[in-house]
């Protein structure tokens, strides 16, 4: 019996790190022992037994709980015990320390700067936990967990941007983003042109494990800091976006024909007669979309969403078709456009210019005018716009204010249609956010001139319904089945979803609320979702205004692509995809693919199907990427806007408060500073993270999110984008 024991004990060391990392694998799932046993790949009669007795050890340690006779599941602190490994994502501090961001710890694990090894932000890593303490004054109540990073499982990336500084026999490339904490170390012989001074981009390619600085080479020169292009170029770059096409996609591109085969047009639906027109910002050039109004027999209005055809110009596999997914969406920066298809495709071909005949995927709505649907047709088709409108023009349209009446009558009846169904939408529970966006007028250079807010008009609003139901009926026709309801077969396709706000944060943004006299009704979704619109509602016009919608935004959960879906909470339907900009978003290419084959009654491909979910995983990240591009390059151009302004004095809202200082939001141009904590030296102030504000201690003055400050511009770092404010009074 002893020796047995002996035996089990040894098997115990050798299996439980298996048995463990199954359980943090699928922590929501229960297994039993012969299960475990499959799992790690134990055979023998002696293994499983030791797998069992593991399991109640286990137990007994409050590693795993007994769910059922048998039944075994991860308990959720299990992630505090020291012997537990953990994969995650480093996310870096500015001072060298770290936090490890894992699916398998509702708890981010705090690494000291020592205990870091030589892991750079955003890294694949395995950490050991090595503490773990509760700390009731945490938010929450939750505990600290301390851990080691022991080995690094795969680089975010290799490649960076930053300034280099050139000595005699080597140089370093300073690196801009303040979450690296090293500097890249170059040979004198790998700069490869650049200077001192200027700014590249770097490659690592070596790091041994005795030098503090990872070595590399210069892999190209953006040139001087500062420069509107350079800066541009570095954004892009930052994140891994391409700026210009390769010459050899370019070159497909041109090769493929303008003029539209007379088979071709014979296998579509002809709206060539129809009333088309466009509208779209002043200065687009990728017309995605167009709407078509008659009346029909019936005395209903037939109106046609009809979007550019894209996918019969861009094949599954072709060059183009790569290159387009890999950068998964159109960029917008503030001075130019950084396409996702070729310019021949997205402003020549496929962009719906007026008196051009071009083929488009349709969504076409017998309606009557208070927005009700009586009959649906999809399909393929060839228009013929009538009219390019920009939004000011098709305002003034809807006001009665233009001098062209020709399209008058259309237009008015279509933003009348668009109002019911706007109003239908949010009494069906969608969710009205609108945030004040800027835009810039530049000069020849791109130095700004101006910051504007944008301004949503009706017109915008018109668009947007039409959009939104086409996108709406397309999942619904392919997720309740279509046509083929009787099969009652799930149909891979493409969504668009945004899940339910957490529970937690809808808690404590609550209790910030009370701060201000307001409160949610927490029940079901559709409460939370009305709730919300009448708090929207009352804190219009309000100096608090902007930061409870900001807070609001923040408790949000993110929209993102899958093949599962689970509904759009923020426009309140079970069924919404992206139909009607595949110009400019790959997801919207691959609905056509799929939407084509189904209407079709075929199947798609079984690569196809079975690689959906990492197209759309892959098409969500390159979209978080395009919209952090486009921020930074809004953050560029206003800190380039104040660049002459320093000394001046402005009001403004605090828009973010953080343990280093407040940011303050510009009431006239909407540009963002900081005021640093280090520059309020009328008391010590410390971060109060529950109340989203800084506290004196000793006189008390409290400065909270979302109050009016008066600040004077102290400095403008062009090259960090950073605008940096001290208060006034």
């Amino acid at each position: 019996m002893v020796k047995h024991k002996d035996q089990a004990g040894n098997s115990d060391k050798r299996l439980i790190p298996k048995i463990i990392k199954v359980f943090n694998k699928y922590p929501k799932k229960s297994f039993n022992h012969k299960q475990i046993s499959k799992r790690i790949g134990v055979n023998t009669s002696f293994d499983k037994k030791a797998t069992a007795a593991i399991l109640q050890e286990l137990v007994k340690k409050s590693i795993i709980k007994e769910i059922d006779r048998g039944k075994f599941k991860l308990k959720e602190k299990a992630i505090k015990e020291t012997n537990v490994l953990i994969e995650g994502t480093v996310d870096m501090t500015t001072r060298g320390a770290a936090f490890i961001i894992s699916k398998d710890s509702k708890t981010d694990i705090y690494i000291a700067p020592k205990n870091t090894l030589n892991a750079l932000h955003n890294d694949l890593v395995s950490v050991s936990v090595i503490k773990r303490t509760t700390n009731k004054h945490r938010r929450g109540g939750s505990e600290k967990i301390n851990g080691r990073i022991i080995k690094i499982i795969e680089r975010h990336k290799t490649n960076f941007v930053g300034r280099l500084e050139v000595q005699k026999d080597f140089a370093f490339l300073i690196i801009d983003n303040p979450k690296i904490h090293i500097d890249l170390f170059i040979p004198i012989n790998k700069l490869n042109g650049g200077k001192n001074g200027m700014k590249a981009i770097g490659k690592i390619t070596d790091w041994p494990k005795s030098t503090a600085n990872p070595f590399g080479e210069i892999i190209e020169v953006l040139g001087v800091p500062g420069d509107n292009d350079t800066e541009i170029n570095a954004i892009l770059s930052e994140l891994d976006l391409p700026s210009s096409f390769p010459e050899h996609i370019a070159k497909l591109a041109d090769k493929i024909p303008i003029k539209i085969s007379d088979e071709e047009i014979s296998r579509r639906r002809d709206f060539r007669k129809v009333t088309t027109f466009t509208i779209d910002p002043k200065d687009a050039k990728d017309f995605d979309d167009a709407l078509s109004i008659e009346k029909n027999r019936a005395g209903n209005w037939e109106i046609g969403v009809h979007i550019a055809d894209v996918s019969h110009y861009v094949q599954p596999g072709s060059e183009i078709d790569k290159e387009a997914f890999d950068r998964g969406t159109s960029i917008y920066l503030v001075d130019r456009v950084i396409p996702m298809l070729p310019e021949k495709l997205s402003n020549l071909i496929c962009s719906l210019r007026p008196n051009e005949e071009k083929l488009c995927f349709s969504a076409v709505f017998e309606m009557t005018e208070k927005g009700g649907i009586i009959n649906e047709w999809f399909g393929r088709t060839i228009i013929c716009s009538d009219q390019r409108f920009t939004y000011s023009e098709a305002q003034e349209l809807i006001e009665g204010k233009h001098k062209n009446k020709k399209f008058e009558t259309q237009i008015m009846l279509l933003n009348k249609i668009a109002v019911r169904m706007r109003k239908n939408r949010f009494l069906e529970g969608a969710i009205g956010f609108e945030r004040i966006e800027v835009k810039f007028d530049l000069d020849e250079k791109g130095n700004p001139l101006r910051v504007i807010p944008k301004e949503v008009m009706d017109s915008n609003r018109l668009i947007e319904e039409f959009m939104l139901l086409a996108n709406r009926r397309v999942a619904e026709f392919i997720g309740k089945t279509g046509n083929n309801a009787s099969k009652k077969q799930v149909r891979p396709f493409v969504y668009r979803v945004h899940d339910t706000p957490d529970a937690e944060k809808l808690k404590q943004f609550n209790m910030f609320l009370k701060t201000f006299g307001y409160e949610l009704r927490l029940g079901t979704p559709k409460d939370i979702a009305f709730s919300i619109n009448k708090l929207l509602n009352e804190v219009k016009g309000k100096p608090e205004q902007n930061v409870i919608e900001t807070i609001a935004i923040r408790t949000m959960s993110k929209a993102i692509y899958t093949s599962a879906n689970i509904g759009h909470y923020g426009l309140g339907f079970k069924y919404y995809s992206h139909f009607t900009s595949p110009i400019r978003r790959y997801p919207d290419l691959l609905v056509h693919r799929l939407f084509a084959i189904y209407l079709a009654d075929e199947k798609p491909n079984v690569m196809m199907t079975n690689q959906l979910e990492e197209y759309c995983k892959h098409c969500s990240n390159q979209e978080k990427k395009a919209v952090h591009a486009e921020r930074d390059s809004v953050k560029f151009k206003q800190v380039q806007f104040m660049q002459d302004k320093i000394g001046k004095e402005y009001n403004g809202i605090i828009s973010g408060v953080t343990e280093f200082g407040l940011f303050v939001e510009l009431t006239d141009n909407k540009c963002e500073g900081l005021v640093r904590i280090s520059d309020l030296d009328d008391d010590h102030y410390f971060y109060d993270q529950d109340n989203y504000c800084l506290k004196g201690k000793r006189y008390h003055q409290k400065y909270t999110l979302g109050d009016p400050v008066s600040v004077l511009i102290n400095s403008v770092d062009l090259l960090k984008k950073q605008l940096n404010l001290v208060l006034i009074n």
